[in-house]
């Protein structure tokens, strides 16, 4: 297990990347430039690494007052692993899950509990807009986060298309359907999409799902809260993939 710290310069960020430590968060100084930025603002990209541009202040804050140069990086608690990596492991008929702009550590640390009891191949998150591996939903996951592989990637819709690739069905739970889950065949390799409770899942990727389902509601409430639907969809699954 990996101890909750930061690391600040450049320099050392960059042989951070190089070494393959995986770092959850990169504060940049706002304006900042030069070719030693211009170097690890290629690393930055190709390695997916979440950014934010912030004023001195918050640098200043972040490395108590000590040489940041400008960049103060976030070291993750946990291994992230490349979609590609995962893919070509071949797991018999897979299940993964991905988290559309769900941004609450407390629900993100729930669904990762309840992924790694229901067997989740991987959980597939946005680099940018997606709750961050905290101590708080380290401790929510029961300790699933360290269990199950977490892939970060750039964009949720590349993601999707590439699942799409290995004829893996895109299942999207959304309120935006008359279809019910109960009505899909889980039992072939699945990636089941959940969006937040607020915003839902994006258009662009609800527009290239293969198949768009709800859970019925019978009260008066209009939506469930993620982590609890997130929940039912998978435990729907195990049940169908248990009596195949």
């Amino acid at each position: 297990m990996q101890q909750n710290t930061q690391i600040f310069g450049i320099r050392a960020i960059i042989e951070a990347i190089n070494s393959g430590q995986s770092l959850e968060k990169i504060y940049i100084q706002k304006g900042l430039n030069g070719q030693l930025f211009s170097t690890l603002n290629v690393l930055l990209k190709e390695h997916s690494i979440s950014t934010s541009y912030v004023p001195i202040e918050k640098l200043n804050h972040l490395s108590k007052n000590q040489n940041h140069q400008g960049v103060v990086a976030k070291i993750s608690a946990v291994e992230f692993h490349s979609l590609e990596t995962i893919l070509e492991r071949q797991t018999e008929n897979p299940l993964f899950l991905l988290l559309d702009q769900v941004t609450d550590v407390r629900n993100f640390g729930a669904i990762l509990r309840t992924a790694e009891c229901t067997n989740v191949t991987a959980v597939i998150v946005p680099n940018q807009g997606s709750a961050p591996i905290n101590a708080d939903a380290i401790k929510t996951s029961a300790g699933a986060a360290f269990k199950i592989p977490i892939c970060k990637v750039n964009h949720l819709l590349d993601a999707v298309y590439e699942l799409q690739a290995e004829d893996i069905q895109i299942v999207s739970i959304t309120e935006k359907t008359d279809d019910t889950i109960y009505e899909i065949d889980f039992r072939k390799p699945t990636a089941l999409i959940m969006g937040s409770e607020h915003k839902g899942i994006s258009p662009s990727i609800l527009k290239i799902s293969d198949k768009k389902v709800k859970l019925p509601l019978l009260g008066d409430i209009e939506s469930l809260n993620v982590s609890v639907a997130c929940g039912v969809s998978l435990y729907e699954i195990v049940r169908q993939r248990s009596i195949s």
